[in-house]
């Protein structure tokens, strides 16, 4: 990017980004989106963020818009990331469900904003872990996973990762349990956990069409989004939850109201919240 980032152009940006995916950016930011945007602007020649946006209001500029939404989402993840939602999952929600559900009925879990994949797989791996201490139960687990981003889900969908990408958080056991080495160095998530997950394409601001669920991970992604569609997007989960279903969210959000719709739940540590 050539030129500077003028107040108007990146006032534009703003709300494009906000009506294209629901990210409220910052007012100071104007260096994250150089570095971003950088090499989109290099491949398309464009010389300011001003040209960029001109180019995004043309006809036929669906793959431009689709690059530069995906570069301006933050694709950070790890293997079981905090920890200590996975065990929750574990301890407390898989025998809660396994007492309660019955057989004919799957369980059914949305990993939202999934990125590459690690959360969903992570939730498939501590299924498998619990299936494998008590035989027979759980039998039917369908785990949903999406993002916005169609580049990430390819990956997410391959299952296949590099070392760098294994060592964010897996531990050597789980490595060994779940994935196969490759010849070239490096590892593929095991068939048996890859079948439990299914990747869609999906936008938060869009509805959900997925059916009925018993568990939402809906975890580091609200933070980015304004109060209004906070709320909007946790009354449509609301809605997609089955009686007695959890929502979990990230470590550092929170639900800030809905009372009438979510029961706060301790699990020392951590915080899910049970629909009422």
């Amino acid at each position: 990017m050539k030129s500077e980032i003028t107040p108007q152009d990146y006032e534009a940006f703003q709300a494009f980004l906000q009506d294209a995916c629901g990210i409220l950016l910052g007012s100071n930011k104007q260096y994250l989106v150089r570095s971003r945007l950088r090499r989109i602007l290099e491949e398309y020649r464009l010389d300011s963020l001003g040209g960029l946006l001109r180019s995004l209001n043309r006809p036929g500029s669906g793959p431009l818009r689709e690059r530069v939404i995906d570069a301006m989402t933050t694709n950070e993840t790890l293997w079981f990331r905090d920890d200590h939602p996975f065990r929750i999952l574990s301890e407390k929600l898989l025998p809660e469900f396994a007492a309660r559900n019955n057989p004919m009925n799957p369980l059914r879990i949305w990993s939202a904003a999934c990125s590459t994949g690690q959360e969903p797989y992570s939730i498939a791996m501590a299924v498998e872990e619990y299936r494998r201490l008590r035989l027979g139960q759980l039998r039917d687990v369908r785990i949903t996973a999406t993002d916005i981003s169609r580049s990430v889900l390819a990956i997410a969908r391959r299952g296949e990762y590099d070392m760098i990408a294994i060592s964010r958080g897996l531990a050597p056991e789980r490595q060994q349990a779940f994935f196969i080495p490759s010849a070239s160095g490096s590892w593929q998530i095991s068939a048996n956990i890859k079948r439990m997950v299914e990747f869609r394409e999906l936008n938060l601001l869009d509805g959900f069409a997925f059916g009925k669920l018993d568990v939402v991970f809906c975890r580091n992604v609200l933070i980015y989004f304004s109060a209004a569609l906070k709320k909007d997007i946790l009354t449509r989960i609301h809605a997609t939850l089955n009686p007695g279903g959890y929502l979990v969210l990230g470590a550092s959000e929170s639900l800030n109201g809905l009372p009438e719709l979510y029961e706060m739940v301790q699990c020392h540590p951590g915080i899910i919240y049970r629909k009422r």
